[in-house]
């Protein structure tokens, strides 16, 4: 076996070519636009190289053959509760069923990351936002969605037989959105319900700017300053619902108030991978077209949650119920295509956002994925990711 950096145009592509060795035979895999990881490690595009560096490598056996690849990096901002030392991340691992070639493709990007002069080695994770390519599928070998990392079963000997320990899993839950929700959420409904200073409506495209500073305001209340999170300026905002607007749902993005004032999100998308399952990776010129033709015409059965939040002085009172049972007035109805939906991953340190997701109604874990993390000196102690309080 021989292991090479990925360097060029041409070593970038053989990157991209190793999954389709990996899946050829696997039904549920889809495979990602090129674009989508092409962009994670191309500097002008990835705010993280501002603060961090990447390195790849891709994995050959003596006949030439791709049978695996990884990426090493890190970046200043990249840290969890509680760490000390030094940690950088490895991620877009594939490897053929071969403990050998799994443990040449760790050796390296270990060896790179202590030479970068750190410690600790989390994986398999994004150069960048938690919200894609994070964690290693461990249950629910399923179809992935958009931008969501899927593998083999095995790839988790491969991890823990070279030495990662499991950090933190990251739940998925599903429900079917057509059935009816538990009395509880309604019952929680109507006590502010009552209260006419209360409302809840979903986006509307032509008013996409009032929206999106009613994003911003409940996000930065909500989450900015915790685990790292800074706030989200009106600018940023404006500009991810612009990238966004081509693939909205106006009904299935909502939004919750008091006396006007925003106080909590419901934010989903249809999953993008129902349609980009059909484009072979490719996104050029007429996979644009086939996919506004798709869209317009293919059906698409399934949504995915993105962000729920409440800003903290209505928490615990029962906007979570009220926001969900105001959507569900139009999501429930027959005009309404979608008979799936699957959240985004919550973190197993997170027990309130699990509670708020279980209380939704007959939700099921979709899947689990695993963020590991290995620590290059084995004197210091492991311990797993601390519970949020």
């Amino acid at each position: 076996m021989q292991i090479f950096p990925v360097i060029d145009k041409s070593d970038c592509a053989l990157f991209l070519k190793v999954p389709l060795t990996i899946y050829k035979k696997n039904p549920q895999w889809i495979q990602p636009l090129n674009k989508d990881i092409e962009d994670v490690f191309n500097n002008k595009k990835n705010k993280s190289f501002r603060f961090g560096k990447a390195q790849r490598w891709i994995l050959k056996d003596e006949n030439g053959n791709l049978i695996g690849r990884i990426a090493a990096f890190h970046h200043k901002k990249y840290k969890n509760k509680g760490d000390e030392l030094a940690t950088g991340g490895i991620g877009f691992f594939e490897c053929i069923n071969n403990q050998e070639a799994a443990d040449l493709l760790f050796d390296n990007a270990k060896h790179w990351l202590i030479n970068e002069k750190f410690e600790i080695m989390d994986g398999p994770i994004n150069f960048g936002e938690r919200d894609r390519w994070w964690g290693l599928v461990t249950e629910g070998f399923h179809e992935p969605m958009y931008c969501m990392n899927y593998n083999p079963p095995y790839y988790k000997q491969l991890f823990e037989s070279y030495g990662f320990q499991e950090f933190y899993n990251q739940i998925c839950m599903g429900m079917n959105p057509k059935k009816p929700l538990q009395p509880k959420i309604w019952e929680r409904h109507d006590s502010l319900a009552i209260d006419k200073n209360y409302s809840a409506t979903h986006l509307k495209k032509n008013d996409l700017d009032k929206y999106a500073l009613d994003f911003a305001e409940v996000y930065n209340k909500a989450w900015a300053g915790h685990g790292g999170l800074k706030e989200l300026s009106n600018e940023q905002v404006l500009l991810m619902f612009n990238k966004m607007k081509p693939v909205m749902d106006e009904k299935i993005i909502w939004f919750a108030y008091y006396k006007n004032s925003p106080i909590a999100i419901f934010i989903n998308l249809p999953d993008l991978n129902q349609w980009f399952k059909h484009l072979n990776g490719k996104f050029g010129l007429l996979q644009k077209l086939y996919f506004l033709w798709m869209k317009r015409f293919k059906k698409n059965t399934k949504f995915t949650g993105l962000v729920f939040g409440i800003v903290p002085e209505f928490q615990g009172i029962g906007v979570d119920a009220f926001l969900i049972a105001e959507s569900a007035k139009i999501i429930q109805s027959d005009k309404i295509q979608y008979t799936s939906y699957e959240m985004q991953w919550i973190g197993d340190f997170n027990p309130k956002m699990l509670n708020i997701a279980q209380n939704l109604g007959e939700v099921f874990i979709s899947r689990k994925l695993t963020t590991f993390r290995y620590i290059f000196d084995k004197t210091i102690p492991f311990k797993r990711h601390p519970i949020l309080s």
